[in-house]
């Protein structure tokens, strides 16, 4: 759902170019130095950035970094960055823009894990191709990876999720955790976004996975 404009977000956002970044691509290469660590973590799809925020303070010693594509979400994902008092935002940035560039972004192999959590399911079968579990992300992926890296996903849709896992094993990935029902044990080592807040207390099942591809990448 689409989030009701707000009047502030955009001089907000420009207010704050050290956190909300939209033109990163000068970082490609260079996002462990700047936010002093050696695990990235990108989540793409961030949202309000309740994830970001959470785990970027659980994890002090970690990078992470949101992409947000929707400036209202973005501003209000900013600005309790910005706001949190209690945990410094050194280790955390968010970048304004769509992930069909990531590649500018980021460089080959720099990323240790790729979030993706509650992603669109473009229900419509025509527009699968823009799921963000698709096989032209899934070769971005495979490129932006380190030898080590990993996939996580996270969705309350079931057919995106039955159709994402047949993505994964017919690009070559390996599935490495595979859920129905995530939170039916408890996961404190992982956040819970304000999605899964909702559709937990709807008792919808969460449906998660985590990935890694160790087969060789094929040409974009």
């Amino acid at each position: 759902m689409r989030m009701r404009r707000k009047k502030w977000a955009q001089p907000f956002l420009y207010a704050h170019p050290e956190y909300a970044l939209t033109d990163p691509k000068n970082n490609a290469g260079l996002w462990k130095q700047l936010l002093g660590c050696k695990r990235l973590h990108v989540e793409i799809g961030t949202g309000k950035g309740d994830y970001l925020n959470t785990m970027s303070a659980m994890y002090p010693e970690e990078g992470w970094v949101g992409i947000e594509k929707e400036h209202n979400a973005a501003a209000v994902g900013c600005r309790k960055a910005l706001e949190d008092t209690v945990h410094d935002t050194g280790n955390r940035r968010m970048i304004i823009g769509y992930a069909e560039d990531m590649l500018e972004w980021f460089a080959p192999h720099e990323i240790d894990v790729i979030h993706l959590n509650f992603s669109d399911p473009w229900p419509k079968k025509y527009a699968h191709k823009r799921r963000l579990s698709s096989e032209k992300f899934l070769e971005m992926y495979r490129i932006l990876l380190n030898e080590n890296g990993s996939l996580r996903m996270k969705t309350d849709n079931k057919s995106l999720f039955e159709d994402s896992v047949l993505y994964f094993l017919e690009d070559g990935w390996q599935l490495t955790e595979f859920s129905v029902d995530y939170r039916r044990t408890p996961h404190p080592e992982d956040a819970i976004t304000e999605y899964e807040n909702r559709f937990m207390s709807l008792n919808q099942p969460i449906y998660q996975l985590a990935a890694v591809c160790r087969t060789v990448k094929k040409e974009m």
